[in-house]
């Protein structure tokens, strides 16, 4: 034995540290139990965050890291503590988010016997990571934390799982920590063909109607600034995907809204009168196509895309600029010549005009005696900062607050994007908030998806975040109700809530609760939540049976988007 070496598990612990991780959400079990035991003598550099739940912990590491661009760590043990991590990975892989999950696992001897909380999580995990490994040996644990990190970071980030027997944890090893900077055959930042940006700039240059589809591959490239000077220079007029919220002011002018199935009206209608289609940073999801056999066919496409994979996949490019976009909107901005396009844009404020006749006006001032969804967001604008964090549920309290909220810087908008999972808000608000306890975070959920991970009010309370936690309250699956209203001949299966008395079980947890179902209460209880400097829980009970509109029926084209 040499008495320099140490045990598996303190090498985990010590490779995080040097990572510069900052936070470990997770869960204690046995397979992880050697793990948890190294990290009591650590927490002075690196702190454990005990959710309430697995799902919790993942969820938790996808808010800080969406907040902070940092790689999100959470950890839990084997059998359920592993399975639990499961929709967190599928939720992080399809929205680009940087996670590095550890898992505990049975002993190397002990593999493939059906042993107590065994589970095959590298095989069951596969599919919603970017890559997985299983751990059998001492010496191969700082190796596969190091090119775990390098993965989930580089390139289009993603999910990473990392699955250590216990064998593995309790063996003694030499600790030498190289950071994994490079890996054979693997590319991340494939290089922007200079060719391929003339043949672009040319196109735009041509165009009469350009259009500019902006998603979330902007926040992650930190092109935020060149995607600025480009509309700044192009003078095209620019719409964002639910992911790429944030990425340019809302007060630009040249942005004209939101794309998607209620997202807004000129957007969405003009997608198929536009004749350069230029996509940056997004890869054209069914919920901002619709149906694809009629988007766009007018249009040459121009897609800025760093994965490859997303190339062609969907819609098909006239030019694919495949790069990191910030070069490629760094080198296109220099060769695209200086532009406005009055006329075009005033197209896009001819239907926001609409829009806000027919649907915006009855949102945010009703004149209806219930509360709507949209008026209690209208006061959250009023008081929040401006670099306040919204991190919503799914639903329809998520298109409405998506609709508006006023972003105007980047990484505000933390919300479950390509897979729409409920429960997603309260622990992702956590890790949001544990980034900075300065900064506002506002996280706005429905009675649906709040009871599916409740339990984080536990978590919120030991570490006294201060969350804002703002419940709209239907007693309703909302979106699945409005599906059922328009389409399934208002046929109400199983949609409709019995719900608890949510401010008893609040304060509970120690927050600071206030319950509204009057007009002439909201905006004071708004205040006075952004008033208080702790943890806080506002109940709004809003009209059962609203809409949200505008809406893309499933399957439809982006013309036919209905107002009502």
């Amino acid at each position: 034995m040499n008495d320099s070496q140490i045990r598996g598990a303190e090498i985990v612990i010590k490779s995080l540290v040097a990572e510069n991780a900052r936070y470990i959400f997770g869960y204690p079990g046995g397979a992880i139990m050697p793990v948890y035991d190294a990290l009591y003598d650590y927490m002075d550099r690196i702190l454990h965050i005990l959710t309430r739940h697995e799902q919790g912990a993942i969820h938790a590491a996808q808010g800080y890291a969406r907040v902070s661009g940092q790689v999100g760590v959470c950890m839990a043990t084997s059998g359920p503590g592993a399975t639990n991590l499961i929709t967190g990975l599928a939720d992080a892989l399809i929205d680009s988010t940087p996670l590095v999950c550890i898992t505990g696992q049975v002993a190397s001897h002990l593999l493939g016997t059906d042993a107590f909380q065994e589970t095959d999580v590298v095989g069951i995990s596969m599919p919603g990571t970017k890559w997985n490994i299983q751990v059998r040996r001492v010496e191969d644990i700082a190796p596969a934390i190091a090119k775990g990190f390098h993965i989930a970071r580089s390139g289009r980030p993603g999910p990473v799982l990392i699955d250590i027997t216990k064998d593995a944890q309790t063996s003694l090893g030499d600790f030498n920590y190289v950071p994994c900077l490079n890996i054979r055959s693997y590319r991340p930042y494939p290089k922007v063909e200079d060719h391929i940006i003339e043949k672009a700039a040319s196109l735009i240059n041509q165009a009469r109607k350009p259009y500019v589809l902006f998603g979330q591959g902007v926040i992650l490239g930190k092109a935020e600034k060149a995607l600025q000077a480009f509309l700044d220079k192009s003078g095209i007029p620019a719409a964002c995907t639910l992911l790429g919220t944030g990425a340019i002011s809302e007060e630009h002018p040249n942005f004209v809204g939101k794309l998607g199935m209620h997202g807004n009206y000129g957007p969405n209608l003009l997608t198929n009168q536009c004749d350069v289609l230029i996509a940056v940073g997004m890869r054209f999801d069914d919920r901002v196509t619709g149906d694809v056999k009629r988007y766009a066919k007018q249009a040459k496409v121009i897609h800025l895309e760093l994965d490859p994979a997303e190339v062609d996949k969907t819609v098909k490019s006239e030019v694919a600029v495949v790069g990191d976009c910030r070069i490629s909107l760094e080198k296109l901005t220099e060769k695209v010549e200086k532009k406005t396009h009055p006329d075009w844009i005033k197209e896009f404020r001819e239907l926001e005009a609409e829009e806000k006749r027919v649907v915006v006006g009855n949102d945010l001032s009703p004149t209806k005696v219930g509360l709507t969804m949209g008026e209690v967001i209208r006061h959250i604008n009023e008081f929040k900062a401006d670099d306040a964090i919204l991190v919503t549920d799914v639903g329809q309290h998520q298109m409405v607050a998506w609709r508006y909220f006023e972003y105007k810087t980047s990484r505000t908008q933390v919300t479950s994007g390509g897979l729409g999972t409920m429960g997603f808000a309260l622990p992702a608000a956590l890790g949001a908030q544990l980034h900075d306890y300065n900064r506002q975070v506002i996280c706005v959920v429905g009675d649906g998806g709040i009871q599916m991970t409740f339990q984080e009010l536990g978590t919120i309370m030991q570490t006294k975040a201060p969350v804002k936690v703002v419940l709209l309250n239907n007693n309703f699956l909302g979106m699945v109700r409005q599906w059922q209203q328009l389409f399934f001949d208002k046929r109400y299966s199983f949609t409709e809530l019995d719900n608890p008395d949510f401010i008893k079980i609040a304060e509970a947890y120690n927050f600071k609760v206030q319950k509204v179902d009057e007009r002439a209460d909201l905006r004071q209880a708004v205040a006075e939540m952004f008033v208080h400097d702790g943890p806080y829980f506002l109940e709004v009970v809003v009209e059962k049976e609203d809409n949200v509109f505008p809406m893309i029926a499933s399957g439809s084209s982006v013309e036919e988007v209905r107002l009502s």
